[in-house]
């Protein structure tokens, strides 16, 4: 067995369905193993670029990595834009590269570069297997690191003479673990905030779309009326048609949805991303008693400094603020600017939804057709 054919059992082992990729010189025992696996499924691609945006989606559309292949120098630098969008877009991917021998890679030698180097700051890990037998271990730690909170891309590049080598090692299966939940503690402080608000509103992120938090999600808005707003990246965390669901932001343009922020005391952050949309465009006064809750701690930030921070697993927390919420019965809550917000932009979306004048195709047609509020 050589190690290209042990690389492909890894990655049997864990679960990786589909590569997408443009086949190399360098690459080339790694392919001709692929060609035996029953169970990982190759995707030709006229570009590298194409197979990293292919990757990117599969992971953020699934939550389990799919990978991109390039061979080595410019194969490697195609591929690169994609693999930085799912860094950014928090989508898991494994990064896959030939490279030239080992015994060549010390001098100028033809397409050879630092290809690990120029992944590093677009990854959360990238590295380079220098022996057969570290393929079980670094596979098992690349698949681990891609698909943790929160998740990206990582990269592995694969030496030409180091795939033809016969390693002794033998698979790693794979052993999951439970993320951590977050402190009894801090969810009652995140509660009384809650509980004691008069207009509260709920900013929706990234990471309510993953680990089952949309369920959750869901139900304390049912329980309490609390509307949410989602950004782009949390479309579909609540149903459109929901009378809770106050559409989406995101662009810098201020739409009915913002006043609906401006007139909230308490914004209960899920799974925000600061890129998503920056708060200084909704916290410009300062003033807003914001409770982030995340996998991991906020980024420091003037316009985005939470009077508490619920960190660990979202879906479980939103579970122990239903616990609460179930608990304590109704909660007088003075939403009704939020539902006037939320008719407004339902009228704003209906005043075009058929117009078909010389051929056009309206914003609010289109937005019907994918999620309110993209078009603001």
């Amino acid at each position: 067995m050589q190690a290209s054919d042990l690389f492909v059992r890894c990655l049997e082992t864990e679960g990786i369905e589909y590569i997408f990729g443009v086949p190399g010189e360098e690459n080339a025992h790694f392919m001709m193993s692929l060609e035996s696996s029953k169970t990982i499924r190759f995707i030709l691609t006229r570009h590298e670029q194409d197979a990293a945006f292919m990757a990117e989606i599969y992971g953020r559309l699934t939550g389990n990595p799919a990978a991109c292949l390039g061979t080595l120098g410019p194969g490697a630098t195609n591929l690169i834009t994609g693999v930085a969008d799912s860094k950014m877009d928090r989508a898991p991917m494994l990064v896959l590269t030939g490279q030239g021998a080992t015994r060549r890679l010390h001098k100028e030698s033809h397409q050879v570069m630092d290809v690990v180097a120029m992944f590093r700051p677009v990854t959360k890990w990238a590295d380079t297997i220098r022996h057969a037998d570290n393929i079980p271990e670094m596979i098992r730690k690349a698949v681990r690191i891609a698909r943790t909170e929160k998740p990206g891309a990582v990269h592995l590049e694969l030496p030409e003479d180091v795939a033809k080598h016969e390693p002794k090692a033998e698979v790693l299966q794979p052993v999951r673990f439970r993320r951590p939940v977050p402190n009894d503690k801090v969810v009652n402080g995140a509660w009384e905030i809650l509980r004691n608000a008069k207009k509260p509103i709920i900013v929706a992120g990234n990471g309510c779309i993953r680990k089952r938090a949309s369920k959750q999600l869901r139900l304390l808005c049912e329980k309490t009326g609390v509307g949410v707003i989602s950004t782009f990246m949390a479309k579909g965390a609540v149903d459109t048609d929901a009378p809770y669901c106050l559409y989406t932001v995101g662009l810098g343009t201020k739409d009915r949805m913002n006043y609906a922020i401006d007139e909230a005391d308490v914004v209960l952050a899920l799974g925000f991303d600061m890129v998503e949309y920056h708060p200084r465009l909704w916290n410009s006064s300062k003033t807003k008693t914001i409770i982030h809750a995340d996998f991991l701690p906020a980024e420091i930030d003037e316009f985005y400094h939470p009077q508490v921070e619920v960190v660990g697993d979202l879906g479980h927390f939103l579970w122990m603020l239903n616990e609460r919420a179930n608990a304590a019965g109704p909660l007088r809550y003075e939403l009704d600017g939020q539902r006037r917000q939320r008719e407004a932009m339902k009228a704003d979306l209906e005043e075009h939804k058929d117009d078909q004048q010389n051929g056009s195709i309206k914003p609010q047609k289109s937005a019907l057709g994918c999620a309110p509020g993209a078009w603001a």
